[in-house]
């Protein structure tokens, strides 16, 4: 099979080095070079053994990766499929997207961002339990949530028999006479927010994720995805970094 070869504005972008228009500015001021010679020629392609430098460094050759964010419904379970014969997010997502996995999982009631990609790595970072990328959700439960609660929540709570889950948790609004919340996880159990809620006796009415890492929702209509821009995933990889270090540090105290 013939090597695939790219245009090297967009091998530069897959990299994460920064996006598709920069590096044609970068390429414009003759700072990048392609096996030593300067790239003067926007057309120019690319393989996968040629060497890139860019102001004298060079740039990591990498495969080329997907990445969306996508808003999952209510009604289906974070799965490829399902021996129940349940509804799964691939029944519903377009076929350029099916090949990707989904970083971590909300369940079948829940609703939210799930970032999809076929970046085994990334997936792996970010959802070690030593790493611990936080994962915020808007919450309604039922009833009015006391402070000693979300305290409770704080300290850690046993979900399950040697299981103790851990939620950083604010009360928002007042609905009705249910609670809205804004909670942060940093743990992955199964349904941890609604044992979480069930363990004080204000089971869940509505749950959904909002932001995982320094991804958000915003700008996605519910069952819609979009690709992630390579600022976005360079972001995204940056921010793993930061977490990494700071488990390091803590690790070592």
């Amino acid at each position: 099979m013939a090597e695939e070869n790219f245009r090297i504005n967009k091998y530069i972008a897959q990299t994460g080095f920064c996006s598709r228009r920069k590096a044609d500015e970068l390429i414009e001021a003759g700072k990048v070079r392609l096996n030593g010679k300067v790239v003067t020629d926007f057309s120019t392609t690319v393989g996968k053994k040629d060497k890139i430098t860019i102001n004298g460094k060079p740039i990591s050759n990498v495969r080329e990766y997907t990445y969306i964010r996508y808003y999952k419904p209510a009604g289906y379970i974070t799965t490829k499929s399902d021996e129940k014969g349940r509804k799964t997010i691939y029944d519903i997502l377009p076929p350029e997207v099916q090949n990707l996995k989904p970083v971590g999982r909300l369940d079948k009631a829940s609703t939210g961002l799930l970032i999809m990609t076929d970046d085994g790595e990334l997936i792996n970072k970010m959802t070690h339990p030593s790493v611990k990328i936080p994962k915020i959700y808007r919450v309604c439960v039922k009833g009015k949530i006391e402070q000693n609660d979300l305290i409770r929540w704080a300290k850690g709570i046993e979900i399950e028999k040697g299981k103790i889950a851990y939620a950083e948790a604010e009360v928002i609004d007042i609905e009705d006479g249910n609670t809205v919340l804004t909670v942060v996880l940093r743990q992955g159990m199964n349904r941890q927010i609604r044992k979480m809620a069930d363990a004080i006796g204000h089971p869940v009415i509505s749950l959904k994720r909002t932001h995982h890492g320094s991804i958000d929702l915003l700008g996605l209509q519910k069952g819609a995805f979009k690709y992630l821009k390579p600022s976005q995933v360079k972001e995204l990889k940056n921010y793993i970094k930061k977490i990494e270090k700071e488990a390091q540090k803590r690790q070592s105290l």
